[in-house]
């Protein structure tokens, strides 16, 4: 710590030719990179405030009971998707699209023509109520959540852990990893926990503006301190990236280890420049590997033209959620198209060129499709879509999230195919105590529901190592 207090006093004494001039050696790389890391003022924890999302004026009470629900379906249900779905009016691709476009109208005429006529839905629905699900109020809405319990094997280690999805995906994402991490023969298993987003699903939609990640991590603290845990590991990815971060840094002394498939870090500064131009041709000056430098370069082409590519969607709904919501409400096929062209083109963007879109590589129709009618039954397309809105309303960068560092242990298992590459070396800037650092051989943004075996053994490997030095 005194070496980097010393280079702090010098690079402070410098003005901006000579930091320039001192970034282009290999010894101002490492002497910068720790003056920017150290000169960042960040806080311990968030604090964790209080909300209200329910109708109305806050209840002076509220019914905390934990009450068991069931996924129901009805032949009227079933009766009117089909008549909205004979009623569909489709556009004629243009020729050789395939993916470029967006849905391709032909192979879309095929999903929905299954979806029509092969798709089970009341089997599926069973299907959903293989795990037990729960409803319990919290902040005036009504928070729906499974929770699956291990059975008991002499010797065998049981912990907490939440997993939390993102958009567009649901809790229906972990039923392939949830009996790999519940059912294990190994010394450890997991209690799980999969809650919805409120807004998605079978969670009650916020109905008062401003409900972001922050607000959704709080609620999610109090759902695991309902249930009755003081200490807990969380796995994310998407926006539970993002909720399961935040809960790290509310309550540090709860979570025992944070696991992430996706990681976006923004605040790199000149650090970051600096690796971007130095990277590609010495890049163990600034902490890159091999692996880093296939999937980050040419950056601009990776990282900037693509990420406009993929994101028109992300624009419209950080905006007027309400307008396009509209659309996708009142047209079960325009909510299909739109939400499995997510499940294309983020498992692999070179899918984008497959006349099918590669949808059923990696997917079968039936989970497909029961992923877009529980939005689909529950009328959530529109409240998960404003929660871009919500979080997008100001600048992230002066969240006070962004500001707070990560001192829960962490892992990080990066995945081929995901939106965006983070390095170790660009992690380490807000998180302080990483553990586990994995790159996986093959899969994309939805892990769990892509690679459910890779994802769940990165897990058990992390949580592995937390639990041998917490020991």
């Amino acid at each position: 710590m005194q070496s980097v207090e010393h280079f702090r006093k010098i690079l402070e004494g410098l003005d901006q030719h000579h930091l320039q001039l001192l970034a282009l050696s290999s010894v101002g790389v490492g002497c910068l990179t720790c003056y920017l890391i150290f000169k960042k003022k960040v806080t311990k924890t968030i604090p964790l405030g209080e909300g209200w999302w329910g109708r109305g004026e806050r209840s002076l009470s509220e019914d905390e009971k934990i009450h068991p629900f069931t996924v129901e379906t009805s032949e009227d249900e079933i009766q009117d998707l089909h008549r909205r779905i004979d009623q569909t009016r489709y556009t004629e691709p243009l020729e050789d699209s395939r993916f470029h476009y967006g849905f391709n109208s032909v192979y879309l005429k095929r999903v929905v023509s299954y979806w029509r006529n092969q798709f089970d839905w009341k089997k599926q629905v069973k299907v959903l109520n293989k795990y037990p699900h729960f409803k319990t109020k919290i902040e005036g809405l009504d928070v729906h959540f499974i929770r699956v319990r291990p059975q008991h094997r002499d010797g065998q280690r049981v912990l907490p852990l939440m997993l939390v999805h993102g958009w567009p995906g649901s809790f229906f994402e972990f039923y392939n990893i949830l009996p790999l991490l519940t059912e294990t023969q190994d010394d450890l298993a997991f209690e799980v926990i999969c809650p919805s987003i409120p807004g998605y699903g079978y969670s009650e939609a916020p109905h008062k503006q401003g409900f972001n990640t922050m607000d959704a991590a709080r609620v999610f603290l109090k759902l695991m301190e309902r249930l009755g845990f003081t200490e807990f590991y969380l796995q994310g990815g998407d926006w539970g990236s993002l909720i399961t971060t935040n809960m790290a840094q509310m309550k540090p002394e709860c979570v025992r280890g944070l696991h992430l498939n996706m990681l976006s870090v923004t605040r790199g500064g000149f650090g970051m420049l600096l690796s971007l131009i130095i990277g590609p041709y010495l890049p163990f000056l600034v902490g890159f590997t091999r692996e880093d430098v296939r999937r980050l370069f040419p950056y601009f082409e990776k990282n900037v033209y693509e990420i406009l590519r993929e994101t028109g969607y992300l624009h419209i709904q950080a905006t007027k959620p309400d307008t396009a919501g509209c659309g996708v409400n009142d047209s079960p096929v325009g909510l299909a198209a739109y939400i499995l062209e997510k499940f294309s083109t983020w498992s692999d963007k070179q899918y984008r060129g497959l006349e099918d879109g590669g949808l059923e590589k990696k997917f079968s129709l039936d989970d497909l499709l029961t992923n877009v009618m529980i939005y689909w039954t529950t009328e959530t397309i529109v409240s998960s879509m404003r929660f871009y809105k919500e979080n997008l309303k100001s600048n992230p960068e002066k969240r006070v999230d962004s500001r707070t560092g990560i001192y829960v242990p962490m892992g990080f298992a990066a995945f081929p195919h995901e939106l965006v590459h983070c390095p170790l070396a660009w992690a380490r800037w807000r998180f302080k105590d990483i553990r586990s650092y994995s790159y996986m051989s093959s899969g994309g943004h939805f892990a769990a529901f892509e690679e459910p075996k890779l994802l769940a053994d990165d897990f058990v490997q992390f949580v592995k190592k937390v639990e041998c030095k917490n020991l």
